[in-house]
């Protein structure tokens, strides 16, 4: 009677086929979770602190980049305000060159005012070339922060590209190996280029103020003396 009371009796509950492939794949998540490359950064001092200077880093020249692309707006606005000017002073002033013929009524008045046409000729070739070289400099700013912005652009690919790398190799990733630098990358490419034909396509929207400066030079001997 006793025997019978101690006796231990087992169940076995019945375990159909889809809970147990529910159970493996649990299994297999676990198991994958822990051997993700991130979670070894997680455990790796050394690389996760890698992690983070490089995505720091990464913030800052993100913020660079729209700062440059910024400034490089505000230029290209200031220049096209000065070609503007530089076409409306123009406009204007042949406007009122031909006034002034109109109110000549004599031909002595006429002949006083064609012997001084150069003297509005130089005022509006020295108010050209003012706005030219204001124009040229803006051109100049604009260029120099266009290839300080490729270069910080070309930093933060390559920044880029390395923690994408550390993301997939996790703790066997290299802790010596280091971003290359935009100059870096330029030296160890062959890069030819013609200095006069590059200064050419940078200065393209001086040279053609310039020479509608030239073409407009004789317009107020026409206008005077004609």
């Amino acid at each position: 009677m006793a025997d019978h009371k101690n006796a231990h009796h087992i169940v076995e509950i019945p375990v159909d086929e889809e809970h147990q492939q529910k159970i493996l794949s649990a299994m297999a998540t676990i198991s994958a979770i822990q051997n993700h490359p991130l979670m070894e950064i997680s455990n790796s001092p050394g690389h996760l602190l890698l992690l983070k200077l490089w995505q720091r880093e990464e913030d800052l020249f993100g913020r660079k980049i729209a700062k440059k692309e910024s400034r490089l707006d505000s230029i290209r606005s200031e220049i096209f305000q000065l070609c503007c000017f530089f076409f409306l002073f123009h406009g204007l002033f042949l406007t009122i060159l031909s006034a002034s013929v109109a109110y000549t009524n004599n031909v002595n008045d006429h002949a006083l005012v064609c012997r001084k046409w150069w003297v509005p000729s130089m005022i509006s070739v020295s108010t050209s070339l003012a706005l030219v070289l204001f124009v040229q400099v803006k051109l100049c700013r604009h260029w120099k922060v266009w290839k300080q912005l490729q270069g910080e652009r070309g930093d933060h690919r390559s920044l880029t590209r390395c923690v994408q790398e550390l993301r997939m190799k996790g703790a066997s990733f290299d802790l010596s190996k280091e971003p290359m630098s935009a100059k870096r990358m330029k030296s160890s490419s062959v890069e030819i280029k013609w200095k006069p034909l590059t200064w050419c396509s940078q200065s393209l929207t001086s040279i053609c103020l310039v020479c509608l400066t030239g073409l407009l030079l004789p317009a107020s001997r026409v206008i005077l003396c004609v």
